[in-house]
């Protein structure tokens, strides 16, 4: 009698996983990967709940999104703060490598390693083609790693989605979403205080 194997699905919910055992990678193994040169910066890769997954290419939208966004949030963060683009947090089983995360300073703390939740007061993706990944799987994964405030800055239709409240367990979720269009200003809280509002618009290419 033949038995139907089930495909399973990416992690970030596109195309398809073969239909036998794969091997997931600690956050220690894939950290010890960059250290010795198996994995180089030009890979374009990130870990996500042990899988080695490749990052998209980014469009030119996506890029110039991402550098506005960095200058609008650089002038509003006090000293105490800082900005990173696209490089890694590290979380219990994953490594991503959002596009914007506002952490705390100083530099010096992370010359010997990555940032962990405890440093982060906001995380951002932007997103264009990868819209559902970011609501759906990035959500739940920055969800399950506490982060206090989640940013979307949805491309495809011209707003921020901000996501607070998280919540851990067996089903991770923010259980607040806070959309705010072009024609808005999306304010910047920063560990429980405002420092100001961003206009949407000056956001978006």
């Amino acid at each position: 009698m033949s038995v139907a194997v089930k495909p399973v699905l990416q992690p970030n919910g596109v195309g398809l996983l073969p239909p036998r055992s794969l091997y997931r990678f600690s956050v220690e193994q894939y950290e010890r990967m960059a250290e010795t040169g198996i994995l180089k910066t030009s890979d374009r890769v990130e870990l996500l709940e042990g899988w080695v997954v490749q990052k998209m290419t980014q469009h030119p939208p996506h890029a110039t999104a991402t550098e506005y966004l960095q200058d609008a949030l650089r002038v509003l963060l006090p000293p105490a703060w800082r900005l990173r683009d696209q490089k890694p947090l590290r979380l219990a089983k994953s490594m991503p490598e959002p596009d914007v995360m506002v952490i705390r300073g100083p530099l010096s703390r992370y010359a010997k390693r990555h940032p962990e939740p405890p440093d982060v007061a906001l995380v951002v993706e932007v997103a264009d083609t990868s819209l559902p990944g970011d609501r759906a799987y990035k959500g739940r994964l920055y969800a399950q790693a506490r982060l206090p405030v989640y940013w979307i800055l949805n491309l495809v239709e011209s707003q921020v989605e901000v996501y607070t409240q998280p919540k851990a367990g067996k089903v991770p979720a923010y259980r607040e979403r806070r959309d705010y269009g072009r024609d808005e200003s999306v304010p910047l809280m920063i560990a429980g205080r405002r420092l100001g509002e961003i206009a949407v618009r000056s956001l978006l290419p």
